[in-house]
């Protein structure tokens, strides 16, 4: 017996047999309580014509072509209800950075209200963010908040200065233990700093066991994260960012650890930049690159769904 994914939805089982052999009688039943489907299937021996013309793949509209309009669709169950959980920077005793009067966390908050709002235009999106006013919310709050809501997709606003180089333009992060540049060095270390000062304490780590579980979840949310960040990049240079020279990069952001929600970074800008400065403060701008980080956000939803049988196993 062999088993894998067919089409978004299908699973095909493949049996390969000694002897003509057709079934004669096949059920599922399902465990309420934990959800195991056992199925069941009574073989008989066959004539080679009659297995001949019985086997092989179904042929019906849609299983042999690309139209998948044609296939029996899954019913839609409140699991199918994509969340997105939004996270302005900052907030509270944290301005986050600041530049002629402009804090990254008023400016975070902002965006974040307009794209939850884009988002849920759609009416396919629920939408939750880790904050709605000026407060503080530490590191493992947001994350927290993450969990709490069943989140899909985790995404994480800022603008912040640097105090060395010329970065400018949108960057995403995704996770990683060591950073892609030192740009990214910096900005974690930035953020961190942040839960520090308002006295989280941010040394515990995790035990060995958990650490190697959560490991293997990110065997999965990893590349979901990635096709996430490749696809609001692909919107938003679209749209006519201005983006990074580098816009997809890796940094060991806290807000990132979360093992088992694709979790994404995004840089709209820095604000240490005059030319990024100037567009974070253009509200047409601004309207603009929310429409495409939400059309982003839509665009990956589509590919994760035909992608989840081959990725989820």
């Amino acid at each position: 017996l062999r088993f894998g994914a067919f089409r978004p939805g299908w699973s095909r089982l493949v049996a390969d047999l000694t002897e003509p052999m057709l079934p004669t009688e096949i059920d599922m039943k399902v465990d309420e309580g934990s959800g195991k489907a056992t199925i069941r299937i009574l073989m008989r021996h066959a004539k080679s014509e009659a297995f001949l013309a019985a086997s092989g793949p179904p042929t019906g509209a849609g299983w042999d072509s690309g139209d998948l309009t044609a296939l029996p669709q899954a019913p839609i169950t409140d699991d199918d209800i994509f969340t997105v959980v939004i996270d302005p920077g900052h907030g509270g005793i944290d301005p986050g950075a600041v530049r002629d009067g402009i804090t990254e966390k008023d400016l975070m908050l902002a965006i974040a209200r307009a794209l939850a709002d884009s988002l849920k235009r759609s009416g396919d999106v629920n939408v939750v963010l880790t904050r709605n006013d000026d407060r503080f919310v530490s590191l493992p709050g947001r994350v927290a908040a993450a969990h709490h809501a069943n989140a899909d997709l985790f995404i994480s606003l800022h603008a912040d200065a640097l105090s060395e180089g010329g970065a400018r333009g949108a960057t995403i992060y995704t996770l990683s233990e060591e950073a892609s540049d030192a740009a990214g060095a910096q900005l974690a270390l930035q953020q961190d700093r942040a839960d520090i000062l308002a006295g989280v304490d941010l040394s515990d780590t995790d035990d060995e066991i958990a650490g190697v579980l959560m490991d293997l979840a990110r065997v999965e949310t990893a590349p979901r994260a990635r096709m996430a960040a490749d696809a609001i990049i692909a919107a938003m240079t679209e749209a006519g960012g201005p983006m990074n020279t580098r816009p997809e990069r890796r940094g060991n952001f806290s807000v990132l650890k979360s093992a088992d929600i694709p979790s994404i970074l995004i840089e709209v800008g820095f604000l240490s930049s005059p030319r990024d400065l100037d567009n974070l403060r253009d509200p047409v701008w601004r309207a603009v690159m929310i429409e495409a980080i939400a059309t982003g956000i839509l665009e990956w939803r589509k590919a994760d769904l035909a992608q989840s049988p081959l990725m989820r196993r």
